[in-house]
């Protein structure tokens, strides 16, 4: 099954969002579970989660992706705002447990000058604090593009965080295209030796989503400038080498161009035509 959708807003709630998904022929969509640059949170609408599954499940949709705000930093130097992660994540979790149809993408976060060794390990110590066995959620590290001091460019560093992880099954990887790509992956003329190095170094069963995007930026510039498909640097023929990886068959990938919802419908109208009879 191809599951393709595209961030939505999350600002009229659930079963709002499965219908402008499906409208602009999605099957899945992404959302921040609060301002992404902020701490604020809707209370929990038990009436439109149920009608959203029931929405969902006479459509046919797939799981779906909870966004954790960009304020969230797991590394953080400040005692503060490495609190406020935890609290941050936990909530959300505990939120997340009335949608059992959802995962959880966090960005690892930036280890601002104290080492990217520290900054694994700190990682690692939110997620043992915030794991437990009643959190059943899937929570999946992105990777990054490397910027500044994010942890999560590189394989190596998720395998790191993951291998300090206690409750490994409830771990996962969310691959950003334009990350990678700006983080130093060349999907455009390796796709598939990316691939295999993914799966060396992390494993394919822990790949849970992919963030579709192109890139504003050339290989390797550490830059994530998001572009719409076909406008950047990665390209069309990159992008359906992709999404057409028999590997990936069944995993869910999200637009996050810079786009107006007409924009994400001809996007997912273009990504289905690749994806034919699907």
């Amino acid at each position: 099954m191809f599951w393709i959708g595209c961030h939505l807003s999350a600002a009229k709630g659930y079963l709002a969002m499965g219908k402008t998904a499906k409208r602009i022929g999605a099957n899945t969509f992404q959302f921040f579970t609060r301002n992404p640059r902020g701490g604020s949170v809707k209370a929990l609408d038990l009436e439109d989660i149920a009608a959203y599954r029931a929405f969902a499940k006479e459509n046919g949709f797939g799981k779906i992706l909870a966004h954790a705000p960009y304020t969230l930093n797991a590394c953080a130097a400040d005692a503060r705002v490495l609190a406020f992660a935890r609290q941050v994540m936990q909530e959300d979790l505990e939120r997340l447990a009335h949608l059992p149809e959802a995962m959880y993408n966090f960005h690892p976060g930036s280890h601002v000058k104290q080492g990217e060794e520290i900054g694994i390990v700190k990682i690692a110590d939110m997620l043992n604090c915030v794991l437990t066995e009643e959190i059943q959620t899937k929570v999946l590290l992105e990777t990054m593009a490397g910027k500044g001091t994010e942890v999560g460019r590189t394989f190596e560093q998720l395998a790191a965080i993951l291998a300090r992880v206690e409750r490994k099954e409830q771990m996962g990887v969310c691959l950003d295209t334009c990350h990678v790509f700006d983080g130093g992956y060349d999907i455009v003329s390796d796709w598939e030796g990316v691939l295999r190095q993914f799966d060396e170094i992390i494993g394919l069963e822990r790949l849970c989503a992919v963030h579709l995007n192109d890139s504003k930026n050339p290989l390797g510039s550490r830059k994530d400038r998001h572009a719409c498909l076909g406008e950047g640097t990665i390209g069309h023929r990159a992008i359906a080498e992709v999404i057409c990886h028999p590997k990936l068959r069944d995993v869910p990938f999200l637009l996050e161009t810079p786009n107006e919802l007409e924009g994400y419908a001809r996007e997912i109208a273009w990504l289905r035509t690749i994806r034919k009879g699907e």
